[in-house]
């Protein structure tokens, strides 16, 4: 994965298109489809993000900046070899882009179809999930010395403006709404 590490961080920096959408309705399942809808008030209907998030805010309600995930189509095909055997990690989208703090540090807005993101400050670690589909190496390679800034897992958003995202919408950094 270390000699990949060039290659991956050699994706657009801006204006990168969707290559795959995909809905978690519950635990362990994917549903893969051709648009999305995003809303800031419900995250997106038929997820599990309403009623199953893995972070919640102080006062108990699911945390925004988990709304809605992004990994990266180069780290998506280094790491999901098996795609007939092993579970995609259900990313909400992947998108051939440097998904870097660097690139895309926490706050900055993302236009994505109708809709507009924000990059969260929370960091996407990779679950235990992700070491048992995609292996202990997977894993590790995520939070390695100088790793946690590159984002292999990808990024989190929070959703702020309502919108639909389609398969081959671009994601392009913006300045403001």
């Amino acid at each position: 994965m270390d000699r990949a590490l060039p290659d991956v961080m050699a994706a657009p920096k801006d204006g990168a298109a969707i290559s795959m959408l995909c809905l978690r309705p519950d635990r362990n399942q994917r549903r893969f489809v051709e648009n999305i809808t995003l809303t800031r008030e419900h995250g997106i209907p038929g997820e599990r993000w309403a009623t199953q998030p893995w972070l919640r805010t102080a006062d108990g309600m699911p945390h925004p900046g988990i709304q809605v995930s992004v990994l990266s189509q180069r780290v998506l095909d280094l790491v999901w070899r098996d795609r007939e055997n092993t579970v995609h990690p259900g990313d909400t989208f992947i998108v051939d882009m440097d998904l870097s703090e660097s690139n895309l540090p926490a706050g900055q807005l993302l236009s994505v179809g109708d809709a507009v993101l924000r990059v969260s400050e929370v960091f996407n670690d990779g679950c235990v999930k992700w070491k048992a589909r995609y292996g202990a190496d997977a894993k590790d390679w995520i939070t390695a010395p100088g790793h946690p800034a590159l984002r292999l897992r990808g990024i989190l958003c929070s959703i702020e403006q309502d919108g639909v995202i389609r398969i081959g919408d671009r994601m392009q950094k913006i300045d403001a709404i």
